[in-house]
């Protein structure tokens, strides 16, 4: 029989799928209304994971022992609702196109992943192992969207230099929106970021009696931070923006997003259980 979770999961699956449809197919007809219908189905689809999650968090007794899936659930989760919370602001309807096969491809991920294996292992749960977590995630979804709005505005930026402007566009969002979407990731998402990594290095004082473990993934998460970081400060103190920040944060992420998968398959750390 199936679960009422599994029945949520499946439906925020199948809205994701033909959201992401919709988007490719406006990009390719270049209607902005089948992005606006992809929008309300991206919306539908963030409900149906919002009760997949909340049922999961019940089931589970909270949140620090969540099943793999709903890790990678959560992961999309932020990711759809970052997105869908900037459409009251900039109607960027079409960044979409970029968003949607991120979040597409996490959820693909999680029906493929155990929704009974625990995320965390039962000594390492607890409030901060859940407060490094959940905050983590959000700090590496806003890198997600800062870097879509990158790569779009490398897009517009093209079309505009070359004066081919045409009915594309006219349908991407603006240059202005597009670089105000990679600032606010960037300034939201690293102290998100910062946060999630002290809870980690205090609770790893506590388990391992050490505030730094040389671990695949915690030198991965370092560096992500000191870039991260290093972007946020140029834009703030030396003041780069457009063209050059958008070009560094897609190369950073793509960077970074490659070395992920590297260490996830090839290396063994103390965070394989995600």
């Amino acid at each position: 029989m199936i679960s009422p979770g599994m029945t949520m999961f499946a439906l925020a699956l199948g809205c994701c799928a033909f959201a992401t449809t919709g988007y490719m197919l406006s990009l390719l007809v270049k209607k902005v209304v089948l992005a606006k219908a992809s929008t309300w189905i991206l919306a539908a689809g963030f409900l149906f994971l919002t009760l997949t999650l909340i049922g999961a968090a019940i089931n589970s007794s909270g949140w620090g022992n969540f099943g793999s899936r709903h890790f990678l659930s959560a992961y999309a989760w932020v990711i759809s609702g970052l997105y869908l919370g900037l459409q009251f602001k900039t109607k960027t309807r079409l960044l979409g196109a970029f968003i949607a096969p991120f979040i597409l491809l996490f959820l693909i991920a999680a029906a493929g992943s155990g929704a009974d294996k625990n995320l965390v292992p039962p000594q390492w749960q607890g409030w901060l192992t859940t407060f490094h977590l959940v905050l983590s995630i959000a700090g590496e979804a806003l890198f997600v969207l800062a870097s879509a709005a990158g790569a779009m505005f490398m897009i517009q930026n093209s079309l505009l230099i070359h004066k081919k402007p045409g009915q594309m566009g006219r349908l991407l969002p603006s240059l202005g929106d597009l670089d105000r979407i990679n600032y606010l990731g960037l300034l939201w998402g690293l102290p998100l970021l910062t946060l999630g990594m002290i809870g980690g290095a205090i609770y790893a004082v506590f388990v391992w009696g050490n505030l730094w473990i040389y671990d695949f993934k915690v030198i991965w998460s370092f560096a992500v931070w000191v870039i991260y970081g290093f972007l946020l400060h140029q834009r703030l103190a030396i003041g780069w923006k457009g063209l050059r920040m958008a070009a560094w944060s897609c190369v950073v992420f793509a960077l970074f997003l490659l070395s992920a998968l590297v260490i996830r398959f090839c290396f063994s750390t103390v965070h394989n259980f995600i």
